[in-house]
């Protein structure tokens, strides 16, 4: 288990972390998400052990993290951590990089590890290559191969995806975190891309200002946000006043926008604004009550054309009570 205890960093006199408490169970895996510069790739450094600070303390399991005013190499010796400047060696191959920290009294042992991860990463063409003639997407995945040849307690990773291609992202995704599951290691991951949470994140940190907003099981935080800074994390979110959509109560809701219906037989008329085409759906701007309305819809709508649009009492309840 990892525990920080009230921690707080600042670079120089600027203030980063203030008072930063939460645990993790072994073998759990985290998101942790916020604003630019909120202070997530800092709070991986100081677990990792980069990083000195000098209120609160940081354990894990019963074994007190000392950081590197205490250690001669920085850095936790059961613990990797993924960096977005991959740290690679240019001028060795791909399988020479990820094989690095294997042991060489095994040569068997450290070749069927080497293409057990290169499989992960789903570079085993590339085996032979040298990294300095690979693309940064490739590098990212043979960086992520490396910090897992040694098999991790804790693996700390800072947008671990962002340089990948769309089209294999998802297939590393779920390489990754089958395999993190399977081998019971802990995870933090630092990103900005919603689709690195949803689907595998056990739990989500959101972070503001140097500070813990809140730390929830991932579904739940999803589905019923306190405010709109932890909805926009997720991407569009609607400020809905109940007043509005003909209720007593002038309270004010957040709504995805797949969460808004066009209904036809609806009182509530937006005029729309823009359409953008996301694949299997488009999603459309307009103008409610003065104000900006997102909602999903099957088809494009073309301004101004006004439509009629409906959430749910089951939405709106959800939201009401959250």
């Amino acid at each position: 288990m990892l525990t920080v205890d009230n921690i707080s960093f600042a670079y120089d006199t600027k203030p980063v972390l203030k008072n930063v408490s939460f645990t993790i169970e072994k073998g759990q895996h985290i998101a942790l998400i916020g604003a630019s510069g909120c202070g997530k790739s800092t709070l991986l450094k100081i677990i990792y052990g980069l990083l000195h600070i000098e209120e609160g303390a940081l354990f894990w399991e019963d074994r007190k993290l000392l950081g590197p005013s205490h250690n001669l190499v920085p850095g936790e010796e059961n613990m990797k951590y993924l960096s977005q400047g991959f740290e690679l060696q240019s001028y060795r191959t791909v399988a020479e990089n990820i094989g690095q920290y294997l042991s060489n009294f095994e040569p068997e042992l450290k070749q069927g590890r080497v293409q057990e991860l290169l499989e992960i990463v789903e570079m085993m063409n590339f085996a032979d290559t040298k990294v300095e003639h690979l693309s940064g997407g490739q590098k990212q995945r043979v960086a992520l191969a490396k910090v897992l040849a040694k098999k991790p307690e804790l693996l700390l990773l800072d947008e671990p995806f962002h340089n990948i291609d769309n089209f294999r992202r998802s297939s590393l995704r779920r390489n990754l975190f089958k395999y993190l599951k399977r081998n019971k290691i802990t995870s933090i991951t630092a990103t900005h891309d919603k689709t690195d949470i949803l689907s595998f994140a056990d739990e989500t940190i959101v972070i503001k200002q140097g500070e813990i907003v809140t730390k929830q099981k991932t579904e739940v935080l999803y589905q019923n946000p306190q405010d709109y800074y932890i909805a926009s994390l997720f991407g569009e979110v609607n400020h809905i006043n109940l007043s509005i959509l003909g209720h007593e109560s002038d309270q004010e809701i957040l709504v995805y926008p797949h969460e808004i219906k066009v209904e036809s037989t609806s009182p509530i008329k937006a005029r729309v604004k823009n359409s953008y085409f996301n694949g299997s759906h488009y999603l459309i701007e307009a103008v409610f009550n003065n104000s900006i309305i997102f909602f999903d819809h099957d088809s494009q709508l073309t301004a101004p054309e006004v439509v009629s649009l409906s959430i749910s009492d089951e939405i709106i309840q959800k939201r009401i009570h959250s």
